[in-house]
């Protein structure tokens, strides 16, 4: 079998914070030189999709258009869409996911919104989680735009949009509906984007706990590679093997499967 479409992630799997994965850059290559429709999927919600692919452009020499860039916000947006409870918002994040939602013809409201978006904000106050609780008291719909507690920085391992959705979520005592990797939402719309039915596509990327896992508990057949996240001792006692593993992209034949 030879799939036809594929979902990648993007750090770990194509670059290392700002160091280039070169097998990354060739593997993306080699899905455009095949014609092999793919999307990178993020939960990153501070970029949009065309600074994602500007950055992809200008740093790693990866060229490709907005679109082959699906985010948990563009997912969020999708989500919200769907459900269709109302237009109007209340936002905790940064300008990446805030324009965007309301780009897409959300209005801001935060006294009574029909949804409360919350992702990562490294400008958040107190205030803002007050507006939020309240507005969820008042029957707004708690979204999360990703579970990922901490973020990778040369500074460590910061708190991440799951810290702040958990604050959240402890303050109304309300679950949200998470958006991102590897929760089904945004592994449903990211297939759709492709076009093609699930049994056609692979998950690719570095994390077992997301990206992994977002195939796994999806239908979706995986690649794990280890140039990221999860190392290659951990392997053997993973609860659930992925369906490849490799060490590099560069040994991945397209044609096999």
């Amino acid at each position: 079998m030879k799939y036809q479409g594929y979902l990648i992630d993007l750090d770990g799997t194509i670059y290392r914070g700002k160091e280039p994965i070169p097998a990354g850059r060739r593997f993306i290559e080699a899905l455009q030189a095949q014609k092999i429709p793919f999307r990178f999927v993020t939960n990153n919600t501070t970029k949009s999709p065309a600074t994602v692919a500007d950055r992809l452009a200008n740093e790693f020499n990866i060229q490709v258009t907005a679109d082959t860039v699906y985010t948990a916000t563009l997912a969020t947006i999708d989500y919200m869409k769907a459900t269709d409870r109302g237009n109007r918002v209340f936002v905790i994040g940064e300008a990446g996911l805030i324009d965007l939602i309301l780009a897409s013809g959300f209005v801001w409201e935060a006294e009574t919104p029909d949804y409360v978006v919350v992702g990562l904000d490294t400008e958040l106050t107190y205030e803002k989680i007050v507006t939020a609780t309240l507005a969820i008291q008042k029957g707004a719909l708690f979204i999360g735009t990703n579970p990922d507690k901490n973020i990778p920085t040369e500074r460590g391992l910061l708190p991440g949009a799951g810290s702040v959705v958990a604050f959240v979520e402890t303050a109304t005592q309300t679950k949200p509906v998470m958006i991102g990797k590897p929760n089904a939402v945004m592994m449903d719309l990211a297939v759709a984007e492709l076009g093609l039915p699930k049994e056609d596509v692979i998950m690719v990327g570095d994390n077992y706990e997301t990206d992994i896992q977002a195939g796994l508990q999806n239908g979706v057949d995986t690649l794990l590679v280890l140039s990221g996240f999860t190392p290659k001792e951990a392997v053997p006692t993973l609860p659930e093997a992925p369906t490849f593993v490799l060490d590099s992209l560069d040994e991945w034949r397209f044609d096999h499967a």
